[in-house]
C-alpha cells in the first residue's frame, strides 16, 4: 500500500510533481519522489542514492518507476564518464 506522499507522486496533478519538468520539486521533496521512483528495482540502495543525488542537482524526478526521462531533461541528459545514464 502507498503512502500519501507516493499516492501524491503519482498523481500529476498533486503538489509534488505540479507541471514537471527541471526545478518543479524542492530539496526536501527528492526523498519521496525518489522513493516512488525506486520502488520496483531490486538494487534500492545504489537507485534511491543515484536519485536523489540527480534530484538534489535537478530539482526533478521523472513520474513512475522507470522511463520518462524525457519529463527532466536534466536529470535524462546527466551521464557517466561512460556515457550511461547518471540518473536512474
Amino acid at each position: 500500500m502507498l503512502s500519501e506522499k507516493a499516492k501524491e507522486l503519482e498523481n500529476p496533478s498533486g503538489p509534488i510533481h505540479k507541471e514537471g519538468g527541471e526545478g518543479s520539486l524542492t530539496i526536501g521533496q527528492c526523498p519521496a519522489a525518489c522513493n516512488v521512483r525506486c520502488s520496483a528495482t531490486s538494487h534500492k540502495k545504489p537507485c534511491l542514492f543515484y536519485c536523489n543525488y540527480c534530484c538534489n542537482k535537478c530539482l526533478c524526478v521523472p513520474s513512475g518507476t522507470y522511463g520518462h526521462k524525457e519529463e527532466c531533461p536534466c536529470y535524462n541528459n546527466w551521464k557517466t564518464q561512460e556515457g550511461g545514464p547518471k540518473c536512474p
